[in-house]
């Protein structure tokens, strides 16, 4: 014989509805936490506005500089006396410049206007008369003639100087000198990797002769010219 259970005993019967009104409770309550707000205490401030006291205002006292008044002016002279003008002016006569038919007129000479001589430098390679080196007076292309008696004149003269050799000090040295008016040689300047080596190409530069200078226009100039002395080692 099995036992029976009492309908009325049974305790999970309405578990489910109970569940659901609990979490309805519980959802209730805790929205109502979130939404609950708080406010601070509030005093009743007075809002009116006194005008009188804010216009009073304490003005600082200030002095008032007087100034002078202006002085008056000069009183006019009650008695005015006529100066008589008792002194003869000379009168000044002014002659005219314009010439008459009558006056005979002057001729006056030509004025002669001296030339002034300027020092120009005339570069080599563009002077007209090129400077004569000696022995050159008959060549027909003296500007060949000329480079070429330079270059026979630099190998006369040459003479590697003994500390250069030494050192073994080599290169090439940039000869710049100026052939005066007057045939001279003169402004002589060097460029080179040593200075014994310039001090020798201006040695051999020294011993030039005096040459014919050149000619721009039929007048004589200064003539600028370069070369290079090439200092090498066997």
């Amino acid at each position: 014989m099995e036992p029976k259970k009492n309908p009325q005993a049974d305790l999970t019967k309405n578990s489910s509805l109970y569940f659901v009104i609990g979490l309805a409770v519980v959802m209730l309550i805790t929205w109502r936490a979130l939404e609950w707000k708080t406010y601070d205490e509030t005093n009743e401030y007075d809002i009116s506005m006194n005008v009188d006291d804010d216009l009073d205002e304490e003005v600082p006292m200030t002095e008032q500089i007087k100034t002078p008044p202006p002085p008056p002016p000069p009183a006019a002279p009650e008695i005015i006396e006529v100066v008589e003008d008792e002194v003869e002016v000379e009168e000044t006569v002014i002659e005219s410049t314009e010439t008459s038919q009558e006056e005979e007129i002057v001729e006056v000479e030509d004025v002669e206007v001296e030339e002034i001589e300027e020092d120009v430098d005339v570069p080599f390679a563009v002077i007209e008369d090129v400077p004569i080196f000696p022995g050159c007076e008959g060549e027909s292309d003296k500007r060949a003639c000329f480079q070429k008696m330079m270059q026979k004149h630099i190998g006369k003269n040459f003479r590697y100087p003994e500390i250069a050799q030494e050192m073994g000090v080599q290169g090439r040295v940039s000869v710049m000198f100026t052939i005066q008016k007057d045939g001279s040689i003169g402004n002589v300047r060097m460029r080179g990797p040593d200075k014994n080596l310039e001090k020798e190409a201006a040695r051999i530069i020294g011993k030039l002769p005096k040459m014919t200078p050149g000619k721009q226009r039929g007048r004589a100039v200064r003539v600028p010219f370069s070369i290079p002395i090439t200092f090498k080692l066997q």
